[in-house]
């Protein structure tokens, strides 16, 4: 079961040209973001987004006890620094890497567990791969949290089950950055469909949740 977020402005974007990202949606659909996180039994990121946002990726909700997800990030050549909080963190919670390349002593003695796949042109993980890898390791339930890439890739893979996407009441313009990257799609018939399955207010964010058609 792969889900995708998405927490973008009306035009999709899920930061301005610059960079800045922090916070597009309010403190409600944040709040959500963390339940939704705690239903699943790991979330993924790219090595971008590791890189420029340095997460944490856990389930931070007043009160809450239970069982925090495993954090994986997509990282080809295990660029992930060893100031971040992942690997500060990855001896509490289980932490993966997914490379392409034999793994990286610095991050299994921090306590990475890195997952070796095959490569997809350009160094990339294959994602079917990845999410077999990853269903061996226990992980069944995934939560996609970004970034543009990520997200392109798995919707071209056609992988994505359900779309969890926050919507916040601003346009930032085409030279935001994307919550979607290039799909190459020419015909429409050949986008992935998706059905709607509920629309809620948060606070002055929609969320909407989709299932694949």
């Amino acid at each position: 079961m792969i889900t995708l977020k998405l927490a973008t402005s009306l035009d999709g974007r899920i930061a301005t040209g610059s960079g800045e990202s922090r916070w597009i949606t309010g403190e409600a659909a944040r709040e959500q973001v963390h339940r939704l996180r705690a239903e699943h039994d790991a979330v993924l990121v790219g090595i971008e987004t590791a890189l420029a946002d340095d997460p944490e990726l856990t389930v931070r909700l007043a009160g809450y006890n239970g069982r925090q997800p495993a954090r994986v990030v997509l990282d080809s050549r295990q660029r992930l620094p060893p100031e971040c909080k992942l690997i500060a963190t990855a001896r509490e919670i289980p932490t993966y890497v997914v490379a392409t390349a034999a793994p990286e002593p610095r991050l299994t003695a921090a306590g990475v567990r890195v997952l070796t796949v095959r490569a997809l042109g350009e160094d990339r993980p294959e994602l079917r791969t990845v999410v077999e890898t990853l269903n061996a390791e226990g992980l069944s339930r995934i939560f996609v949290e970004g970034g543009g890439q990520v997200a392109a890739s798995f919707l071209r893979c056609g992988l994505v089950d359900a779309l969890e996407w926050f919507r916040a009441p601003l346009v930032i313009g085409g030279e935001g950055r994307p919550g979607v990257g290039a799909l190459a799609i020419a015909a429409l018939a050949d986008a992935p469909h998706f059905r709607r399955v509920e629309v809620r207010e948060l606070g002055p964010d929609l969320w909407e949740r989709y299932e694949k058609a």
